[in-house]
């Protein structure tokens, strides 16, 4: 009897890793694809990011023991992938200038106007400059709970917290995140 990746757990997958993983990519790619462009924000390249998660998850495939669903531990991944280019990049950023410096010059596909092109942009920029504020673990419960809109059981399964400890996190996270916007609305810089 053959089942598939979604009938089995993956930890009982092992014969062929790498048609697996291509299974495992075909399944939660664009999850994983969207998790890296929330989490990473507009400065960093979302195919890399999955790329990267991707070839890390069939480094350690063979040592994942299936304690936590497989949407859990490529979870993880991407926020670890994610985690270590943004501090990769930061540094960059810092040697090469301000965020408009290095990213200025890319534009985004639109239908709208000039204005409400640069509009947008501004609050994008301004947005992702407040989750730079914030810790890894602000960021990634206001990504998943606000952008991804995930609910509090699934970001405790994703996050292996405590319900509770989600909503209290989230809490503190989402006034950090309102008290940072606003500083930089306002034009500060602390």
């Amino acid at each position: 009897m053959n089942l598939s990746l979604t009938e089995r757990p993956i930890a009982t997958i092992d014969r062929a890793p790498a048609r697996d993983v291509a299974e495992l990519y075909r399944l939660h790619g664009q999850k994983v694809e969207r998790w890296a462009g929330w989490l990473g924000g507009p400065l960093l390249d979302v195919e890399d990011l999955v790329q990267e998660v991707f070839l890390t998850a069939h480094r350690l495939y063979p040592k994942f023991r299936g304690e936590c669903q497989v949407t859990t531990w490529l979870y993880r991944l991407t926020a670890n992938v994610v985690r270590h280019r943004r501090r990769s990049e930061r540094f960059r950023r810092w040697l090469g200038g301000s965020a408009e410096d290095v990213a200025g010059h890319l534009s985004t596909p639109s239908r709208q106007g000039p204005v409400e092109d640069l509009e947008r942009k501004q609050a994008t920029l301004l947005c992702y400059e407040a989750l730079d504020r914030l810790s890894e673990k602000e960021r990634a419960l206001i990504v998943l709970f606000e952008l991804e809109e995930r609910t509090g059981q699934e970001i405790a399964a994703l996050t292996g917290r405590k319900l509770a400890t989600v909503w209290v996190d989230l809490h503190r996270a989402r006034k950090r995140f309102s008290l940072e916007l606003s500083r930089l609305d306002k034009g500060g810089n602390t």
